[in-house]
């Protein structure tokens, strides 16, 4: 059994595609909020999957290169679309009606520690100490800004939905990670995104109600969040997860809360409490702790 693992060797464009990524889905927790009023869960999951679906499909296309998924493949992805496109983003979306859009963030992020412990036993990637250490130390500070931004009973529906929304995630990317040993991060992508559509399509009579009633700028930010959460930074993640340990990637998430605080301030014009930006300190310091390396290798057991 392995008992602990160097953190990988990140490129340039890998810190990059995991930059986009965050900003990418920390943003999503601002346009789901403003948003909510217009669209049900449901009927928001389905118009954002359809964008996404469209737009990965384009890539897809002009990508030319196609690996005809095996059996356990199949599975895997099945198990990825209907999880974290699917069921993820509807839990996520009637999260966000009740429950503002930080701590939303705060309790979704319970997932990076749910991916590093699965990716210990189910990957095998192991756990090393720094590892364990930075993603207890961010969500410490993910926990400190969901104070600081007010909390939540969690006898709240908002809140239990928010739960099913970490563990769905996590559970998709335990799923994705072994499909991007042989397909293509955009073949993967686009057909987790095409499942989650199929499995959205019961909602279809509440986006079209809904459409019909939401104002313009709500509209755009259903095509928003198909286009750069979804189609982007899924994109960017997928081909970051195909280089590096999901536990490792994972831990990087604990970023997105503190920088959905920063951008409802933006837009919102909610003013961060101080707690929050010690919170947001307390976060990046996990990621960077989690980036250590241990000063002897791996050991078996």
């Amino acid at each position: 059994m392995t008992t602990s693992t160097a953190p990988a060797r990140v490129t340039p464009i890998v810190l990059v595609a995991i930059a986009v990524t965050i900003v990418a889905w920390a943003s999503a927790f601002i346009v789901i909020r403003g948003t909510a009023g217009h669209f049900s869960g449901g009927a928001l999951a389905l118009g954002r999957l359809a964008v996404g679906t469209l737009l990965l499909g384009i890539v897809v296309l002009l990508g030319r290169r196609w690996v005809w998924p095996n059996r356990t493949e199949w599975l895997q992805l099945l198990g990825f679309g209907v999880l974290w496109f699917g069921a993820y983003n509807v839990a996520l979306n009637i999260a966000e009606q009740t429950i503002d859009a930080g701590t939303t963030a705060m309790i979704v992020n319970i997932g990076p520690i749910l991916i590093a412990l699965g990716a210990a036993v189910f990957l095998r990637e192991g756990l090393s100490t720094w590892l364990a250490i930075g993603a207890a130390v961010a969500f410490v500070g993910v926990i400190l800004i969901g104070v600081a931004t007010g909390g939540t009973s969690f006898t709240d529906p908002g809140v239990l939905w928010a739960l099913v929304a970490a563990v769905t995630y996590a559970a998709g990317v335990l799923l994705q990670k072994p499909t991007l040993r042989r397909l293509p991060n955009a073949q993967v992508t686009w057909m987790g995104c095409a499942i989650g559509f199929l499995v959205c399509l019961p909602f279809t009579a509440d986006l079209v109600r809904d459409v019909q009633s939401a104002p313009p700028s709500a509209l755009l930010g259903v095509v928003y969040l198909g286009a750069i959460p979804t189609a982007l930074a899924f994109s960017t993640w997928a081909f970051a997860l195909s280089r590096m340990p999901a536990g490792q990637l994972g831990v990087s998430t604990y970023i997105v809360p503190p920088l959905a605080i920063v951008m409802g301030l933006l837009f919102f014009a909610e003013v961060p409490a101080p707690l929050a930006i010690l919170g947001g300190a307390v976060c990046l310091l996990g990621v960077a702790l989690s980036r250590r390396k241990p000063r002897t290798k791996a050991t078996t057991a």
